[in-house]
């Protein structure tokens, strides 16, 4: 194989001593490859928008930058996953606000279905006397505190008296008052409840006793506040309790309609 061989012939005024070594240490150093430095782009945090910036790593420290953009990047995901780590406190308001109103609403319902008592119906009725002579179509009942059925039908009967009290006179009386013996006769009362539909003038135009349908009372009460000259009910009978099972007493107040 042929050798080449390289002479240089530099002049002794520049200082060089080309020694055999020094001709060996300049031949490998024009052989060695450059180093090349990395570049990398990095998100500039001093800026609201997204910008680049040229970095040079001479490779000494590329673990470490890596492992600071790993950590960034994960960060950055969490963070715009657009979960909230706590609950809103407003939607608490909200449902708390609705549970309230849910509470009062079964309440206020509870009580117009199931706490109506036989004495809130005695307390809001009219006096017997006063609903004969005011001009309007009245409702008598005939009841008594310890009559089962008259209890049942109390909430349905608060219902009609508050829908139709404007236009119709509602009263009751208790068949346990030796006050009402008269009347007791004259409606020819047996069994209780007992309902006595009059018309304007105090005449009756039918009856309903017993545990009937709603409707039966409806019907009927709605007949006598259009002023119709019969009622769709004029003689019904349900599950009733015996009048004669009445406890008489003698009521002292003059005043009383019970």
């Amino acid at each position: 194989m042929a050798r080449l061989v390289f002479s240089l012939n530099l002049p002794s005024s520049h200082g060089f001593n080309l020694s055999p070594r020094n001709h060996q240490s300049l031949f490998l150093t024009q052989l060695r490859p450059p180093r090349f430095r990395a570049v990398r782009c990095l998100p500039n945090p001093d800026s609201s928008e997204t910008q680049e910036k040229l970095t040079v790593d001479n490779g000494e420290n590329s673990a470490a930058s890596k492992e600071v953009e790993s950590s960034s990047s994960s960060s950055s995901s969490s963070s715009s996953s657009g979960f909230p780590e706590t609950p809103n406190k407003d939607i608490n308001r909200r449902v708390a606000a609705i549970t309230v109103i849910a509470a009062l609403s079964l309440f206020v319902s509870t009580r117009l279905d199931f706490g109506i008592s036989l004495k809130d119906l005695t307390a809001s009725a009219l006096p017997y006397e006063e609903a004969l002579s005011n001009g309007k179509p009245t409702v008598v009942e005939f009841y008594a505190d310890w009559c089962e059925v008259c209890r049942e039908l109390a909430p349905d009967v608060y219902k009609i008296e508050q829908q139709y009290k404007d236009k119709v006179n509602f009263v009751m009386l208790n068949v346990d008052n030796t006050k009402w013996e008269q009347e007791l006769d004259e409606f020819g009362v047996e069994g209780i409840p007992h309902f006595a539909f009059l018309d304007r003038k105090g005449n009756e135009e039918g009856n309903v006793v017993g545990r009937l349908p709603r409707q039966y009372l409806v019907e009927n009460v709605n007949a006598l506040a259009a002023g119709k000259q019969s009622i769709p009910h004029a003689r019904a009978v349900g599950q009733y309790s015996s009048a004669e099972a009445r406890k008489v007493h003698q009521v002292t107040d003059p005043l009383s309609h019970g």
